[in-house]
This record gives structure tokens, sequence and C-alpha cells, in this order.
């Protein structure tokens, strides 16, 4: 028998989800950091793999409004093995994902306060906001949806601030940047592509709570088109207001926002923006770990009703109804890289580490998932989403500038994503066996 969740998720809540779960503030910093040429490539990545993505996510969630989401259209498609695979990595990559956002929180946060970009001082403050985060989506989804939706409006206050110093530095004294648009491929700054396609990501994630959301046939299509507009928008408007208000060799790829935001509120006179846009980004922040925390924990709960992982995932709380075992195991995996992912690397560095290893891992189920849009008929979204995502792939196994090792960081990024593989056939071939005599 498959327990019943609460449907607690409606249009206005499914759209604010998701734009609280895809937008990455920190991106802006990235892509304006890379130059002027990252606005032509986030409109490339907008059409050729956010909007096949947001086409294969309303294909597949309107025949199949299932909780799961990624995993169940997989196992619908390719059979259990692959359904496995694809929720595993799904899973797994966000163990690296929450880090990721912690650290750029913490390198964003730490510059606000004026200090170095040493972790140590906020890393309880960051794992704080990590179990509030947790927490707030134990107790349930009428509650864990408010910190996405504030985490969405303090989104577009950062962006609408953006703009608004964007505009003005820009009629008072023109464009800090030439806007040529026509991307650069140097090497160094290669590695930023694969990147760029991934800050995309995460509009599959409110299918994967279809048991909980109002009408999924027609709220997950609706809310795929309606914040995919707003997203897309947020990208490129937010990128070049960056660039308008400062060159990009002086943006960093960490702290760049805060520092755009500092150097504009000192030329236009506006002392407040600077801690206004730390709030937002902070905000954002945590918006985002409410997000991923609790629909990914969806995503072991569905597996663990086919007896793929310990029953246990498959367990709701009894007083909250949620999969309270799942959440807390991210949480606590989460915590302990956290501790642990900067031992032998500079903080810049880690952070690229972290990136590179989530965008490997993330985007093996976006195979899937355009593969399987491939077999519903979206021939052509599934062959653009396809290319890109491989693309992705390759591009981000080039190092950053500044890896104390290339072999060494090479041997990290390829190691740990077999080994990531590699756990998941030894699981799955466990699980069948235990499941084999059971079955009629």
């Amino acid at each position: 028998m498959t327990p019943e969740f609460k449907r607690a998720l409606g249009l206005r809540d499914l759209v604010l989800f998701n734009i609280a779960a895809v937008i990455g503030i920190r991106w802006l910093a990235a892509a304006a950091h890379a130059g002027p040429g990252s606005l032509t490539l986030w409109v490339l990545a907008a059409a050729l793999f956010f909007v096949p993505s947001a086409l294969a996510v309303a294909t597949l969630g309107e025949r199949y409004p299932d909780q799961g989401g990624l995993y169940v259209w997989t196992r619908r498609a390719f059979g259990p093995w692959h359904g496995f695979l694809c929720g595993w990595c799904y899973w797994l990559s966000n163990l690296f994902y929450l880090p990721n956002l912690i650290l750029a929180g913490l390198a964003m946060s730490a510059y606000a306060l004026g200090l170095a970009e040493d972790s140590t001082p906020l890393l309880p403050a960051s794992l704080a906001v990590l179990w509030i985060a947790l927490i707030a989506n134990l107790v349930g989804l009428g509650v864990g949806k408010w910190i996405g939706s504030l985490g969405a409006a303090a989104t577009y206050v950062a962006g609408g601030l953006l703009l608004v110093l964007g505009a003005w530095a820009w009629r008072l004294h023109g464009s800090a940047t030439p806007l040529d648009l026509a991307p650069g491929f140097n090497l160094d700054k290669l590695n930023f592509w694969s990147q760029i396609a991934f800050a995309f990501g995460g509009l599959e994630l409110g299918a994967v709570m279809a048991g909980e959301i109002r009408d999924p046939r027609r709220t997950v299509p609706r809310a795929a088109w309606i914040s995919g507009a707003a997203i897309a928008a947020f990208y490129i408007l937010g990128t070049l207001a960056m660039l308008v208000l400062r060159t990009p060799d002086r943006i960093s790829p960490l702290t760049g926002l805060v520092e755009v935001g500092a150097d504009a509120g000192v030329r236009l006179g506006l002392a407040w923006a600077a801690p206004v846009l730390a709030l937002a980004i902070a905000l954002n922040v945590t918006g985002q770990l409410g997000a991923w925390i609790g629909a990914v924990a969806r995503v072991p709960f569905a597996i663990g009703l086919d007896r793929y992982l310990p029953a246990a995932f498959a367990r709701l709380h009894p007083r909250y109804g949620t999969p309270h075992v799942a959440l807390l195991v991210l949480g606590a995996v989460a915590t302990a890289f956290v501790l642990t992912m900067q031992a032998g690397e500079t903080l810049r560095v880690a952070y690229q580490l972290l990136v590179d290893l989530t965008v490997m891992v993330y985007f093996i189920p976006f195979l899937y998932l355009f593969a399987a849009a491939w077999r519903e008929g979206r021939w052509f979204s599934g062959a653009c989403g396809t290319a890109v995502t491989v693309a992705a792939i390759v591009l981000s196994l080039i190092p950053p500038g500044g890896a104390a090792s290339v072999w060494l960081f090479e041997l990290k990024l390829v190691g740990g994503c077999l080994l990531l593989v590699a756990a998941a056939r030894l699981c799955f071939k466990r699980s069948a066996a235990i499941r084999e005599p059971a079955a009629p």
C-alpha cells in the first residue's frame, strides 16, 4: 500500500518553488566574470537546454504524475536498474550540491562581513541554516513551502536591485564593459560553460513531489512554463546589470555579487545597497536549500517503496506525513560533506570541485530524462537536451585555474563519479537478490 501525502502545493506555490529551486544568485557573478559572451550563452542554454527540459518535464509530468518524478519516468521507460541509477545519482548529487550552496553563501557572507575566504567563523551559522531548512521540511510542505517562497521573493528583490543599480549607472556613466556578445573560448573559462547549463537545472524537481501537488497533470506543465520565463529573464538581465557596473576581470566568481553591490552603492550614494543585497543572497540560499532538501527526499522514498533501498526510506512520519528517514540521512551526510570537503584545497578550488562533481553526477539523470521524453515523442527537444548534457559533462572535466594538482583534481572528479555508479550497482544487485524470493 502506497502511503498518502497531503496535497499542499497549488500553482502559485509550485511557481515560487521552481524559482527558488532553479535560480542561484551566485551564477550571476560566475557569468559576469566570464564576460559579455555569457549573455549569448544564457540565451543558447535557455533555448537548447532549458526549453527542452521544460518540454520533457511538462510531457512526462502530465502523462505520469507519480511521486518520484525522474525515477518513476526512467523506471517506466528503461526498467528497474536504469530507474534506480537515475534516482540514485539524482539523490546523491545533492549531497554535493547542498555543500556547494553553503560554500557559496559562506564566501559572500564573509565578504559582506569584511572577512577573508575562511569558512571557520561562519561554519556553525551555515550548518544552522541547513538544519532549519531540513526541520521545516520535516514538519511538512505546508511549512517548508514558505521557505522556498521567501527565497523566491528575496531572489527577485536582489535581481530588481541589481537592475535599478545597473540602469542608473548606465544612465550616468554608460556601461563599464563593452558589450561584445561573441562568446570567447578561453581554455581557462571553458569549465564555466558546463555550469551555465547546470544553472538552469531544477524544473524537474517540482514533478518529484507530484503526490503533494493539487491537480499535477495541469499544475506541473503550467508552473514549468511560467517559472521558466521568469528564470531565464532573471539570469540574462542580472548578468547584464553586473557587466554594466563592473568589468569582468574585477568580478570574483564567488564574491562578485556583493562586491558589485557595494561598489555601485558607493558610486551612486546608496550605502544600504550592499547590506540589502547580502540579506537577499542569504535568503535565496536558504530558499534553495529548503526547496532541494524537501523535494529530493521524495526520490529515495519512491525507491524505498520499490524495495531497492531499505524499507525505512519508504516510511512517513506518523505525525507530519513526511519521509523523515530520507530527510535525516540527507541532512547528516550533507553536514559531513560541509565539514570535510575543503581538506587539502583552498576554499575557491574546493568550491569548484564540488560544482564539477555535482554537474557530472546530476546530469546523468538528465540523459535519462531526455531519452524518456524522446520515447514519448519529444524527439527534437530530447536530441537538443542530450547534446547539451553530454557537452556539459565533458566540459566539467576541465580543471579550474588554481588547482594544486590537475591529476589529483581529475582523480577526485572522475573517481568520485565512478565510485558512486559502482556503489549504485552493488546496492541494486543486493536489493534485487533480497527481493527475488518474495517474487511470485
